[in-house]
């Protein structure tokens, strides 16, 4: 786990000096930076708790939760190119003197898409849209933790896209595509076995084919508190194209001031390929949800 640590660090060390350099002043700019606008937040959220006879009970811990958004846009003419990342890693580390308890995932992402355009109207563009996701460490099912049900590389998801996009303005975008491929990466031996995440049993690749919308609305509610969004579904014209794939997220971030602030972000997905085991025993697709809260210190960085 801790050579994955060590490339979240390094990805948010490359995007600071990144974001740096677009906020050098107007006379060392060349004119190619003039038509970037990038922005970047770092954000580590924590909480510390401990307990001394303490009659209503609890376990001494602590819990820490980074992440990293960034966004680059390149408009000039009728080339228009923008990109995403989002990255978090956090965790949970319980302190109980008469166990050793390893460290427990709270949080754990790696998302990044990018998508390219050519200008055949004001607001609207032939666009080829690409995005990655995976994970940085293994995932188990706790309190089980000897067998891991999500690694790196396993899920790995890759879409291509060619469509039509449609920008509003900077809060407002919808992308729609007929033509969209989805592909799906399991690569760890044992969960291939299992034909985990709809890959046939002892394969490591799966390939679909169908149509692909993307929404994205992220605006300024009032002063200090942002909101963004994003809604992707894919159909599968290949195999039950009526059981739409849905992956939502909504998250706010309340700035206290340039350095603290809050956020509150949800997260749900429904993958009919993806077989989950629920509390009685059985198996099926299910419906994820994920809520993370949090509040500590933040840094934002644009041009």
């Amino acid at each position: 786990m801790y050579h994955k640590i060590k490339l979240f660090v390094a990805i948010l060390f490359l995007f600071n000096n990144f974001c740096v350099s677009a906020q050098k002043t107007d006379s060392v700019k060349t004119d190619t930076l003039v038509f970037w606008k990038l922005k970047s937040l770092y954000a580590l959220n924590g909480t510390q708790s401990s307990f001394v006879n303490w009659n209503s009970g609890g376990r001494n811990n602590i819990a820490l939760n980074a992440s990293i958004t960034a966004s680059a846009d390149f408009n000039k003419d009728k080339w228009n190119w923008s990109s995403d990342l989002s990255l978090a890693f956090g965790g949970i580390k319980y302190l109980d003197e008469s166990e050793v308890v390893n460290l427990q995932k709270t949080d754990d992402k790696i998302d990044l898409s990018s998508m390219f355009g050519i200008r055949f109207s004001k607001k609207s563009l032939i666009s080829l849209n690409a995005g990655f996701k995976t994970q940085f460490a293994d995932g188990f099912t706790y309190p089980n933790d000897s067998v891991a049900v999500s690694k790196f590389m396993a899920p790995g998801y890759l879409n291509l896209a060619l469509g039509a996009d449609y920008i509003r303005d900077k809060h407002f975008s919808i992308f729609a595509s007929p033509f969209a491929a989805k592909t799906t990466f399991v690569m760890d031996d044992s969960l291939s076995q299992l034909g985990a995440f709809g890959v046939e049993k002892g394969e490591r690749i799966r390939h679909e084919f169908g149509a692909f919308i993307k929404l994205k609305w992220n605006t300024e509610i009032m002063k200090n508190i942002e909101m963004k969004s994003k809604l992707e579904l894919f159909s599968n014209y290949l195999n039950k194209p009526q059981n739409i794939d849905i992956n939502a997220e909504l998250a706010f971030v309340f700035r206290v001031n340039s350095l603290f602030s809050a956020t509150a972000q949800w997260n749900l997905v429904y993958d009919d390929d993806i077989q989950i085991r629920d509390k009685n025993g059985n198996v099926g697709p299910r419906t994820q949800f994920k809520s993370v809260l949090g509040i500590g210190i933040s840094y934002k960085l644009d041009n």
